[in-house]
């Protein structure tokens, strides 16, 4: 397709600076506006073979993660023009998630998006059977050197902005966390959190019921519950749907939300969220694979790069926390504050950085243990 197009433009170049050469300036102009028109033309039957797809593991409604891939989904078909489409509930580890890319790429869909970690092994799998399609995992760590790559955001950045808004709110000490998963991508937020409720308030602490689901409201509300039995004022999570915010709503608690600005549904518990920003990455993608030069990455955005941030924060927060949070997002911004920055110490108080040492990302990405301050086991 692009030797094509450069044999089309090659061909219009020759003719446009023959009409020149026999002084014919309305040929000149003539041959300008074809050109341009050609590569409009072009750019158009590019978009047109390019098609998107996107796997989501629960229900776009949620508000919460796939709703904000939904949105990226969105806004990177405004901006690219290439048509996209969606099929969310696709469990993970199934041979539901297989037939439904098999049945995309057979309609012609050349770019296959899988936004849950479970996805990752049959993608990269998949990725092996059809080499002329572009396979990107979203919060996974595999990929291959021809068609797929991985994408993520450093999530724990927000996180601990959160966790600073969370310790100036709690008055019991006790900050419950529902959470979905042991796996290095959660457990890292869960101490990002904890380590920005710390430098607020030194004396709180973190309690983690894990539901082992992404989405399951019943779930997630009863783990919420249980916290807030135990005498938890504050609730945070890593989970899709809004039932920890509607339980703490009605307990009369406050709430850390997570994906998106979920303030709507528990208005009066709200406090703040860490947030997805998909579109300008997904854009990134799309516009590569039309281009025909998408080559596999390991992405991890930041808040600087725009993936991540912090939602508003409730107006009824003290503005001497605000602006310590927002003196902290612009250091970290700039480079000069990390949340994984030593000393710290384990659950079991052995030291896992020493002062002044930043964690690598091999670190972080790996991450398998609780900061102390945290309540729960890992395992």
């Amino acid at each position: 397709m692009r030797k094509r197009i450069l044999a089309l433009l090659a061909l219009l170049f020759a003719f446009g600076m023959l009409a020149t050469a026999c002084g014919d300036s309305d040929s000149s102009s003539s041959s300008s506006s074809s050109s341009s028109s050609s590569n409009e033309d072009a750019e158009t039957e590019a978009a047109s073979e390019t098609k998107a797809a996107f796997i989501m593991v629960a229900p776009i409604g949620d508000a919460g993660w796939n709703y904000a891939h939904d949105v990226g989904r969105k806004y990177a078909e405004e901006a690219t023009g290439v048509a996209t489409a969606y099929v969310d509930a696709v469990p993970e580890g199934t041979a539901e998630f297989d037939n439904y890319v098999k049945d995309f790429i057979n309609q012609g869909y050349n770019v296959i998006v899988g936004t849950s970690f479970g996805y990752m092994d049959a993608m990269l799998a998949l990725a092996d059977e059809y080499p002329d399609v572009v396979f990107e995992h979203v919060s996974g760590y595999k990929m291959n050197e021809t068609n797929m790559g991985n994408t993520f955001g450093r999530m724990y950045e927000p996180r601990y902005l959160s966790g600073m808004v969370a310790g100036s709110a709690t008055s019991s000490n006790l900050i419950g966390y529902v959470a979905a998963f042991p796996i290095p991508e959660v457990i890292r937020g869960i101490n990002a959190f904890t380590l920005g409720v710390q430098a607020i308030n030194p004396d709180a602490q973190v309690e983690v019921v894990w539901t082992s689901t992404w989405f399951d409201p019943v779930v997630e509300g009863d783990s919420a519950q249980a916290l807030l039995d135990k005498g938890a004022d504050v609730i945070a999570m890593h989970q899709d749907s809004t039932a920890a915010g509607e339980k703490a709503e009605a307990a009369g608690a406050r709430w850390v939300s997570y994906n998106t600005d979920m303030s709507e549904f528990a208005p009066d518990a709200y406090l703040t969220a860490p947030v997805w920003n998909w579109g300008p990455r997904y854009v990134e993608i799309i516009e590569d694979a039309k281009a025909g030069n998408y080559a596999p990455s390991a992405y991890w955005g930041s808040m600087a790069d725009g993936i991540v941030d912090l939602a508003p924060i409730a107006s009824d927060v003290d503005q001497s926390v605000v602006d310590q949070v927002m003196e902290a997002k612009a250091a970290i911004i700039a480079g000069d504050l990390h949340p994984f920055t030593g000393p710290i110490m384990d659950q079991d108080g052995n030291e896992v950085l020493g002062a002044g040492e930043v964690m690598d990302d091999g670190a972080m990405l790996g991450m398998s243990f609780f900061v102390q301050g945290v309540i729960g086991s890992t395992g």
